[in-house]
């Protein structure tokens, strides 16, 4: 029989997977800046990086919350996560309508600059993410050589 090895339960492995998602966001930023850019000049440059950091953010509080819901009932996460994610979203949809009457922000560049991150990030995290319990979170590493 094989050996089995225990897994740590109080690893927030959300957190980790969150980290990862906001590490590849500081990695295709230089691309949706100048995509940005190209698109509305100055104004987009600074919508898209307001776009990045808000995307950024937001994998992190979903992150927190998950880890926060999870240590208190693991029956209530499912609930907690969906009501999150329909505040995170009003949240999202409040603050790119206030940024929107700024002079200086390009509004649509700013909205799917938001809109493409989330879904690219999430389809690229996809290929990351263990989905077995024998390692939760992202997948173990490759042995070193």
């Amino acid at each position: 029989m094989g050996t089995t090895q225990a897994i740590d339960v109080t690893t927030p492995f959300e957190r980790e997977i969150a980290w990862d998602l906001v590490r590849r966001a500081a990695i295709v930023t230089p691309i949706v800046l100048l995509v940005g850019g190209l698109w509305a000049g100055g104004e987009g440059v600074l919508s898209a990086a307001i776009g990045l950091v808000l995307v950024a953010a937001n994998f992190l509080v979903s992150a927190r919350v998950i880890s926060w819901t999870a240590r208190r009932s693991a029956g209530a996460v499912m609930g907690v996560v969906l009501g999150s994610y329909l505040l995170r979203m009003a949240v999202l949809f409040g603050i790119a309508l206030l940024l929107g009457q700024l002079s200086w922000i390009d509004l649509p560049v700013l909205v799917v600059t938001i809109a493409v991150v989330h879904l690219a990030l999430l389809v690229w995290e996809t290929r990351h993410v263990s989905l077995s319990l024998a390692a939760p979170g992202l997948k173990p590493g490759r042995p070193e050589k």
